[in-house]
């Protein structure tokens, strides 16, 4: 069984036996209960708020290795990370980090505005489990059991987040990229991609909360 816990915007762990992986590791994040004892860390894009680069870049020097575009790869090389133990991934790689396996999807990030250049953006599907990152990464045909679903950020409109859950038709759906939103904010949106989504549980977490898979 794995065990999927939220750690705070769009910072998630899995856990199975002593397999562990942590994906989109961000300032916003609650990092001390999300990296403890992991050896594996996923990046969708170089946004702060899916990697906190100094700490990521700090983790490496612990043995802990990291995939992300090339980009991510790059600023963490910059912040003195071990060059050992950084992957740069791109669209249709498969990889195996911390014990799961991994297909890479993607790979631009959202359109923010025409006059906001657009950067490398990959989605991981690991083992069912979805985490676009910043755009609704098209999952190529393949079931997702649990897809992490976006409330709010500047590229995002709730109504083609719920078009999106129902075009990749997830088991569940876990709510996170939250940390923009007030609290009756939040609380709007949740209700509303709970009456509309149209496709699979709707799973709210807070911080260091999980749920089995």
């Amino acid at each position: 069984m794995t065990r999927l816990t939220r750690w705070g915007h769009s910072c998630v762990r899995l856990d199975r036996d002593s397999s562990t992986l942590v994906i989109d590791p961000g300032v916003f994040s609650s990092l001390d209960g999300a990296l403890a004892g992991t050896r594996a860390v996923l990046v969708t894009h170089e946004h702060a708020d899916h990697v906190d680069v100094a700490r990521i870049a700090a983790a490496t020097q612990e043995e802990v290795d990291v995939w992300g575009p090339q980009a991510v790869v790059d600023a963490l090389a910059g912040a003195g990370a071990a060059p050992e133990r950084l992957h740069a991934v791109r669209a249709g790689d498969t990889v195996d980090a911390g014990g799961f396996e991994v297909r890479v999807l993607g790979e631009w990030h959202a359109l923010i505005h025409a006059d906001i250049p657009r950067i490398a953006n990959v989605g991981y599907l690991v083992e069912n489990v979805l985490h676009p990152g910043d755009a609704f990464v098209d999952p190529e045909g393949a079931p997702v059991d649990v897809l992490l679903a976006p409330l709010g950020a500047p590229w995002l409109k709730l109504g083609e987040v719920v078009d999106y859950i129902r075009a990749v038709k997830p088991r569940q759906v876990v709510a996170v990229h939250d940390v923009l939103l007030s609290d009756p904010g939040r609380g709007l949106s949740v209700l509303q991609l709970g009456r509309l989504g149209g496709a699979g549980e709707l799973v709210v977490l807070e911080p260091g909360d999980g749920i089995d898979l």
